[in-house]
Order: C-alpha cells, then structure tokens, then sequence
C-alpha cells in the first residue's frame, strides 16, 4: 500500500505540472494569435518549460503576494481551463506582467498598483508589496537595543547600561585597532568604542548590531564593515541651499500622551525639533508635514507608500540640492512595553535605523531595485556605531526588512523609529537631540573608523 500511495502522489504530481506547463504554452500561443506579442510569447513559453522541470508548485514558490483579480474573475473564461489560467495570473508576476497587457486592450485594469507602475515606468508601488513583506513596525516585545542586551526594570520598562556598566559588559580580549565611530566631535566617549577587527567577524557584526526580518537575508558580502564604515557620506553645509528633506510617510503616528491638550504629540511634532537643531548646526532643512496617510479623513497606510514616493519626489525635483532624506516614525509595540533610556540626564526614547534591504530569501525583488543600498547601510551602521560611542543605549538594533521603503532616492536615506506608541511626547522630542549629533557627526565630515582630526 505505501508503495501504491507513493506512485499515486508520483503520477498526480507530474500530472498538475504537465497541465500546469501545457496551460501556460497554450496561453502564449493564445496571446501570439492576439495581439502578435512574440516577446510575450517567447517569455511565456520559458516560464512554462520551467514549470514543466520544476513541478506546478514552481509557482506559488515565487515569493509574490496574490492579488486580488475582480475584473478577471468577472470576465474569465469559465471551466477547468479558465479557472486554471485566472490562479496563474494571480499567483506569478510574470504572467500576470505579461497578460496585463491584453486586458488592457479589453479595457480590464489589473487592481495590484505594482503592475500598473511597471507598465507605465518599470516602478512598482511599494504598496502592493507592504502585505507580503509588512510595514515598517515591529511589534516587537523587546527593546533588542543594540552593542549589549537591556535590562529589564519592573513595569514592563526597559533601560539601557550605561557608563562604566556598559564598559564591563563589553566583549574582552579583543585587538586594539582602528576605531569604528567618528572622533573629533569634541564628545567625550562614554560608552564602547569598537574596533574594525571586531565588526570584521560577520557573526559578531549581525549579533550586537542587526535584526534580520524573515523577509529578507544579510549575506556576509553585504555586511562588510570596512566597506560600509569606509564610505565618506559627508557634505557641505550650504545654508543657502536644501541639504536635508525631512517628511513623514506616517504623519498620523502619535505618542502615549496624545491628546487636545497635547497636539504636538506626533511624529510630525518631534520632526518639527529635529529640523529646529539641524539649522542651528549650518544645514539648510525641508520638513515636508504633507499628510501621506490619511484617505477621505481616514486613517488608510495600505498606499501611503507610494503617495510619499510621488510626494518626495516633486520636492527632490525641485531642490536637487538635497542630499539627505530622513523618513521619521515612531515604532509599535506591544502594549506593556515602555522603552526609555537615560541620555544626557533626560529620560530618552530609543531610536532605531530602520533599513529595507530590496530582496527575498529567495533573491533580488527586481521591481524594487535600490542603487544606493550599500550607502543606505553605511550611514545606519556609521550613526549606529556613534551611539554606541557616545550615547550609549540609546539605539536598538537595525532593523533590516525585505522591501524597498523609499530609501532608494538618495544614498543618504534612513528610515528612523522614534521610542513607539508607548513612549511619551517629551522622551521621543529628547531623542531628537542625540540624534542630531549622530547626524551632524557623519555628515560634517568626521572621518570613519577615527581617521579625521578634531
């Protein structure tokens, strides 16, 4: 019987990939007699000798969301056949990329907005990703602040090691070597100061200093550190002209105290700081309070994705003096977790870098390219290891996710997570202090790795 049952699931298996395989070849021929799109044909007959080698779950292992098709199934073919070919547009890009193009001509519109932007400019809609991937909270139940673990105070608040704490706690017996943060800031270093021959063990690197999300991988050639720390994102400061944009694809994100009588209590309102102290050190700053989340009055994220790109990018055309972009929120996490660190004498919301990273364990998202994802990296890691230096426990780990977030338009883009929905107005605006001087100490020309004079 075992052995019957093997040959019965052999023979179905290889059945559904014949079909499978047989269905997309008619379908290109089909297309070809259509619309004469050989190239579409050409492709679609390759996907479908893949199918045929790999099995008909060649498909679904693809690592796209299925969308959702209402003007096909109100106008597909019925029977076996049509049903099959509908789950087939649904299930793979390509073949939807390519049968898009025929519903066009029937006037039938594909609902995922990526495909749409790919016909139209090869871009996709972050959006249409956000489901598969998620957005950039963590929900998480733990500070996972970065260098050393926290530690748990009663009431659910975490607080970081600091000072002469921090020093004891920190890897021993390793080499002295070239320094990994920025000196010459006139700052006293009060936390760990780490060394390249440490951040070269790629072990080491991803445990004290990274999150990885199940969306995505960090491979050892993208984790470099001396090629990440290497990198000179320094500027000019040019007060005549826009150096830095900073914008809010979630401006509705509010903190625990929130209310009539605190309205400032917002991501924009801690962005509103942040641009104040950046101008008092000799930048030229655009804070864009455009509201990017908000539809007919109500609270909708699921597009706020691509309202931002298109946002950004009209006020990138017309300053192309910009250099930075800072996208800023505010974490969410669980209810009973409240995040707060001792910097400067004031009770601090942690940050966190926040880094998408264009790819799937299964590889690139081609739709989502990102040219400057190396340089994204380098100015997390270089800010990261600052804090470590100078402010410690005052940033959590970074957090890398499979999607794009925006942060191709500039190298020096960076998603930041200001405290969560937990932390007070007051610890998440005291944040913005030390996160100005993470800023200022990268982008005014400190030399990496201690290699610049004060």
């Amino acid at each position: 019987m075992g052995r019957f049952r093997h040959s019965a699931d052999r023979v179905l298996k290889i059945t559904m990939a014949a079909a499978g395989g047989a269905l997309i070849l008619g379908l290109a021929g089909k297309y070809e007699n259509e619309s004469g799109g050989q190239r579409a044909e050409e492709k679609i007959r390759e996907y479908g000798g893949e199918i045929l080698k790999e099995g008909f779950g060649a498909a679904v292992r693809r690592g796209y969301p299925e969308a959702s098709y209402e003007p096909y199934r109100q106008n597909r073919e019925e029977g076996l056949v049509g049903n099959l070919a509908a789950w087939l547009r649904n299930a793979d890009p390509r073949v939807r990329f390519y049968m898009e193009r025929q519903g066009e001509d029937k006037g039938q519109m594909d609902p995922d907005p990526s495909f749409a932007g790919y016909l139209e400019s090869q871009k996709v809609a972050e959006s249409s990703y956000l489901i598969f991937g998620g957005d950039e909270e963590t929900g998480t139940d733990k500070a996972d602040l970065a260098g050393e673990q926290a530690k748990v105070t009663e009431g659910g608040t975490e607080q970081a090691q600091t000072g002469e704490e921090q020093e004891l706690s920190a890897v021993s017996g390793l080499p002295e070597g070239t320094l990994a943060h920025h000196i010459g800031s006139g700052r006293t270093v009060t936390g760990t100061s780490y060394v390249l021959e440490q951040l070269a063990d790629y072990d080491f690197l991803m445990k004290y200093f990274f999150s990885v999300h199940t969306s995505t991988t960090a491979g050892r050639d993208e984790m470099d550190a001396a090629k990440l720390l290497g990198q000179d994102l320094s500027i000019e400061k040019d007060p005549q002209n826009p150096q830095i944009l900073i914008y809010h694809t979630h401006s509705q994100e509010t903190f625990a105290d929130y209310g009539p009588d605190n309205p400032e209590a917002t991501v924009v309102g801690i962005g509103n700081y942040l641009t104040e102290l950046l101008e008092a050190k000799g930048y030229n700053v655009i804070h864009n309070t455009q509201v990017y989340d908000l539809k007919d009055g109500e609270l909708n994220r699921s597009k706020a994705y691509d309202y931002a790109l298109r946002g950004v990018t009209e006020i990138l055309q017309q300053n192309p003096s910009i250099q930075v972009i800072l996208d800023v929120h505010r974490d969410g996490v669980r209810e009973d977790l409240h995040m707060v660190s001792d910097v400067n004498g004031k009770p601090t919301a942690p940050i966190m870098f926040f880094n998408g990273m264009s790819q799937t364990p299964e590889g690139p998202i081609e739709y989502l390219p990102n040219p400057y994802k190396e340089q994204n990296l380098a100015f997390s890691l270089q800010m990261q290891l600052d804090a470590a230096a100078y402010f410690p426990g005052f940033t959590r780990k970074i957090y890398l996710k499979g999607l794009r977030y925006n942060l191709h338009l500039r190298p020096r883009s960076a998603l930041i997570e200001v405290g969560a929905q937990t932390n007070t107005y007051d610890e998440a605006r005291n944040a913005m202090e030390p996160l100005a001087e993470l800023l200022d100490m990268v982008l005014d020309g400190y030399g990496p790795q201690g290699t610049c004079e004060p």
